[in-house]
């Protein structure tokens, strides 16, 4: 019999033992900042659904850009709420767009953060959907050039990364065309290639003003019940020339990140969304739970699951818990 010649807790003994032999080892060089960009000046406003984070302006968003820096926090990800909505989204394109003119601010004040830009058109349609409606159905390919434009004007605002999250099929290969056509072959695309039609949007809708008006995403987004189905997405997206691909949401589909991980030799990413905040912000306001130790622990089951890159509301707190 092994016992007593094995005794694992023999290594948990003690917090040194602990750390030297930790297989999982968290730093914030992963960590990405998700951010909501609003029409103004001055203008902070508090997600109710959230605590902690805002609609904010360009300004604002540049000071809490600097902060980010601080902590050692390496990136970004913007959302935009225009000034106006229409059927088709086009404002999402315009060079004087929020997020363009967020982008822009970030580049000018020579900080060094990673700048992604999400591109979809949920924020920008007056209906809330992806997508163009065509016959009461969003249309996939009228919806492509669109997000191609999209894209294209955020990386001439400087973005250093696209992240398109609409899940139209052969979106990644018409925003690729569309840069790689526009001297921005360099620019790299980082696909939400596993996006579920998931519950847990609820707070990012209001955050991000995106819910639908009618009906629901699930004909464009995945079935929570399909894992198979994923790996498939990711090899089309890739094969349609995106450089890093993304689960979402993260903790009901650690799984998904589990087999994206093994099966792909690409730079994975997992999306730690605004509901599974919500949840726990909620549960700590109730004394329920300690926040620290249980924001780390999911952050580390992302981690271990096989995600190079986490986006996550956490990611300020988590970097301050880090700090040595």
């Amino acid at each position: 019999m092994s016992f007593p010649t094995h005794r694992p807790r023999r290594l948990r003994r003690t917090e040194a033992l602990r750390n030297l032999v930790q297989e999982t080892r968290l730093t914030t060089a992963g960590l990405i900042y998700p951010m909501f960009v609003c029409p103004g000046t001055n203008v902070r406003q508090e997600v109710t659904s959230m605590p902690g984070v805002a609609q904010q302006s360009v300004d604002k968003i540049l000071e809490e850009c600097r902060e980010i820096e601080s902590l050692g926090i390496p990136g970004i990800i913007l959302f935009g709420l225009p000034e106006s909505k229409d059927a088709t989204g086009g404002s999402s394109a315009s060079p004087h767009g929020v997020v363009q003119r967020a982008v822009e601010a970030v580049r000018k004040a020579n900080l060094k953060l990673v700048v992604i830009t999400d591109v979809c058109l949920c924020e920008y349609t007056d209906h809330g959907h992806c997508g163009v409606i065509e016959n009461g159905e969003v249309a996939n390919d009228a919806t492509l050039a669109v997000l191609a434009n999209q894209a294209l004007s955020h990386a001439r605002a400087g973005a250093d990364v696209v992240a398109p999250s609409d899940m139209m099929d052969g979106r990644v290969g018409a925003i690729r065309d569309k840069l790689d056509d526009h001297k921005f072959e360099n620019l790299p695309i980082l696909a939400y290639a596993a996006k579920y039609s998931s519950a847990f949007y609820g707070p990012f809708r209001e955050a991000a003003q995106s819910t639908p008006q009618f009906g629901d995403r699930r004909s464009y987004q995945m079935d929570p019940a399909n894992a198979r189905e994923a790996l498939k997405e990711v090899a089309l997206d890739l094969d349609e020339g995106a450089d890093m691909v993304m689960v979402k949401p993260a903790l009901p589909y650690l799984d998904v990140v589990r087999r994206v991980r093994d099966t792909f030799d690409v730079p994975v990413g997992a999306y730690n969304v605004s509901g599974e905040y919500a949840m726990v912000k909620a549960a700590v306001a109730n004394g329920w739970l300690d926040e620290r130790r249980t924001v780390l622990e999911i952050i580390t089951g992302i981690q271990r699951a096989g995600a190079d890159i986490i986006l996550t509301y956490h990611a300020k707190d988590v970097a301050r818990w880090l700090a040595p």
